[in-house]
C-alpha cells in the first residue's frame, strides 16, 4: 500500500468573529495516499476553505494534527509555513493568479527565487514544463496574450516546479468551458501519472470528481463520507 502523504487528525479551526466564536472545522480527519487523486466536496460554508488553507500551509489549526509528507507542519511559524510551502507544495487556483506584467516564463519561474540553489538552470527548468504541459511556442507571452486554458496551464506548470509532494487545485476547471475544462483535467491526470505526483481538487463540478480516485465530502465541518 502506497504511503500516505496528507494526515490530518482531529483538526479543529474556530475564528473569533467579534464576540461569536465560528467553528469552520469540528474535529475532520482524513488521509490522503501519495499518488491519489482525490476530490474535496461540500456546500458553501462546510468548511472546504478552511480545510484547504490548513492542507496548503496558508493557516493552523486551533487544535489536531496535520503530518504533510511525514513532517508535523500543525503548529509551525510563519517563516517554517512559507518554506514547506515552497518546497512541498503546488497551487492552482481558479483565477490562475498570475502576474500579469510577467511573461509565461517568468511566470513559472516566481517559485525558484525563494530556493537557495544555483539558479543558472531555472529558465531552462521553467521552459521544459512549459513544454510538457503544452506551452512551448507561448513561453515569452504575457497572460493577457494567452487564452483561459493557456493561462491555467501556466499555473499548472509554476505549481510543478519545485517538484511538489502535493498539488491543491481550487475549482481548477471553475473560469473554462466544457471543453477546454476537460483538456486541463485531463492534463492533470497525465502529470499524476507520469509524476505520481498527488492532486488535492476543490470543486463543486461533479463530472469532475467522478474523474478522481476518491472524494471526501465534508458537512459542518467535518468528514460527511
Amino acid at each position: 500500500m502506497k504511503k500516505n502523504v496528507v494526515e490530518a487528525h482531529d483538526l479543529v479551526k474556530t475564528y473569533q468573529l467579534g464576540e461569536v466564536q465560528v467553528e469552520a472545522l469540528r474535529g475532520l480527519s482524513l488521509h490522503i495516499r501519495r499518488g491519489e487523486i482525490v476530490a474535496i466536496m461540500g456546500p458553501s460554508g462546510s468548511g472546504k476553505s478552511t480545510l484547504m488553507n490548513i492542507l496548503g500551509c496558508l493557516d493552523r489549526p486551533t487544535s489536531g494534527q496535520y503530518i504533510l509528507d511525514s513532517e508535523d507542519v500543525s503548529q509551525l511559524s510563519d517563516d517554517q509555513l512559507a518554506d514547506i510551502r515552497n518546497r512541498k507544495i503546488g497551487f492552482v487556483f481558479q483565477s490562475y493568479n498570475l502576474l500579469q506584467r510577467t511573461n509565461a516564463l517568468d511566470n513559472v519561474m516566481l517559485p525558484l527565487r525563494y530556493k537557495r540553489d544555483n539558479a543558472n538552470n531555472h529558465t531552462e527548468m521553467a521552459a521544459a514544463i512549459l513544454e510538457r504541459v503544452g506551452l512551448k511556442d507561448r513561453m515569452n507571452h504575457k497572460p493577457f496574450e494567452l487564452s483561459g486554458g493557456q493561462q491555467q496551464r501556466v499555473a499548472i506548470a509554476r505549481a510543478l516546479i519545485n517538484n511538489p509532494s502535493i498539488i491543491l487545485a481550487d475549482e481548477p476547471t471553475g473560469n473554462l468551458d466544457s471543453k477546454v475544462g476537460h483538456e486541463i483535467m485531463q492534463l492533470l491526470l497525465e502529470l499524476n501519472k507520469e509524476d505520481n505526483v498527488t492532486l488535492i481538487i476543490v470543486t463543486h463540478d461533479s463530472g469532475v470528481a467522478k474523474i478522481t480516485d476518491r472524494t471526501i465530502h465534508i458537512i459542518d465541518g467535518k468528514v460527511e463520507k
